[in-house]
């Protein structure tokens, strides 16, 4: 088994020597570096970590929150690698998905992360129900109003009126117009 590190810092102005000083002394063979936001997807020493660790081996991070962007994002990452075969340690929570009690601490996280988005998605629904008992309707603005949208149908019903007459007429893009055509 090869531990395999990954050590990020958000900004240039901040040191990696932290991380990596702990990777080293935790028997990281090989560590892979990032100055890069934890809110960015493309973190290219994360993916060069993952292209390069294989089956039975462990990747280690100095801290949770250097790998995943959020609690949900974590977990999946956690989840790919235990489907291929490869280890996760944490050195700061003294998580190591290889032994029974991090992995029980991991799926612990993983039902709170689960509750936490069932708790989101019941307060949007719940707050969507509320603005439409009051009569507010999501979605896109209109864009035009009534008058304009009756000048609209009237144009179109000429047909010495082109699409693109009736966008300069009306100061609008021609998927404006075929968006409201259609809806009529």
């Amino acid at each position: 088994m090869q531990l395999i590190g990954y050590a990020r810092v958000s900004t240039p102005e901040q040191s990696l020597h932290l991380q990596t000083d702990a990777l080293k002394k935790a028997g990281c063979e090989k560590i892979f570096t990032d100055v890069a936001s934890g809110a960015k997807s493309a973190r290219p020493g994360l993916q060069d970590a993952l292209d390069y660790v294989r089956q039975g081996d462990m990747l280690v991070v100095w801290k949770l929150d250097r790998l995943g962007r959020s609690l949900p994002d974590l977990i999946q990452r956690v989840q790919q690698l235990q489907d291929k075969a490869i280890g996760f340690k944490s050195l700061q929570e003294q998580i190591d998905t290889t032994t029974s009690s991090g992995k029980l601490t991991f799926h612990l996280f993983s039902a709170l992360a689960e509750f936490e988005r069932d708790i989101i998605r019941e307060r949007t629904q719940a707050g969507l129900k509320a603005a439409r008992s009051r009569g507010r309707v999501g979605g896109r603005p209109q864009v035009l109003t009534s008058k304009q949208l009756e000048l609209l149908k009237r144009l179109h019903e000429d047909p010495k009126n082109s699409i693109a007459e009736i966008c300069s007429t009306l100061k609008i893009s021609k998927t404006t117009v075929y968006r409201y055509l259609k809806k009529e």
